[in-house]
């Protein structure tokens, strides 16, 4: 996609973000961050990578999982017809990992649109919106604490599809919530 119509779908995204009606939802998203290719120089993209940050409690956002209610949430706001990779985080840690290096925050429930951010990106200046890199002792705990929550989920879910295995009903929620988890906690224990 071009240049522009990336950031036409980031400040789409943003705006859906700040329309989201509370209490209709099991959580509500108070932080969007772009991070990836959108902040480098203007150039012809596949897809648009962005962090949304919820509400929910850290064990409920694990690593590259999904909280309950996340497809909804992405049918409701056009996520899931745009090309956009989201990446669900809890507010109870930093957005930031290995993976999402030095983001920039593009909406938050508190002080609305950052209109900074985005004439940044689409100027291909984002590089003066980016959060500060951490230390590689910051970036190691950041992976440990990471660690630690995955490892806990994965126990979780995978307890979960065990007790559902031969029960009656679909086992497709079940399989899937395993197959983000254990693909969370690999991607994390490579990175150790």
């Amino acid at each position: 996609m071009k240049w522009s119509r990336a950031v036409h779908h980031l400040a789409e995204l943003a705006e859906k973000c700040a329309e989201q009606p509370s209490g209709f939802f099991r959580f509500q998203v108070v932080e969007l961050w772009a991070f990836g290719d959108l902040l480098d120089v203007p150039r012809d993209l596949e897809v648009i990578e962005v962090a949304l940050v919820t509400d929910l409690p850290l064990d409920e956002v694990p690593w590259m999982t999904e909280p309950l209610g996340a497809e909804h949430w992405a049918n409701s706001t056009r996520l899931s017809r745009n090309p956009i990779h989201a990446l669900w985080r809890s507010n109870e840690a930093p957005v930031w990992n290995h993976y999402i290096e030095r983001p920039a925050l593009i909406w938050s429930a508190a002080d609305g649109i950052n209109q900074e951010a985005l004439v940044a990106v689409s100027d291909g200046t984002a590089e003066l919106v980016r959060e500060a890199a951490p230390t590689p002792e910051e970036l190691r705990r950041r992976v440990d604490d990471e660690l630690a929550v995955s490892l806990a989920a994965l126990r979780r879910a995978n307890q979960d599809y065990t007790d559902r295995r031969w029960a009656p009903g679909k086992l497709t929620p079940y399989s899937d919530a395993l197959w983000r988890t254990t693909t969370g906690y690999l991607d994390l224990l490579d990175v150790k």
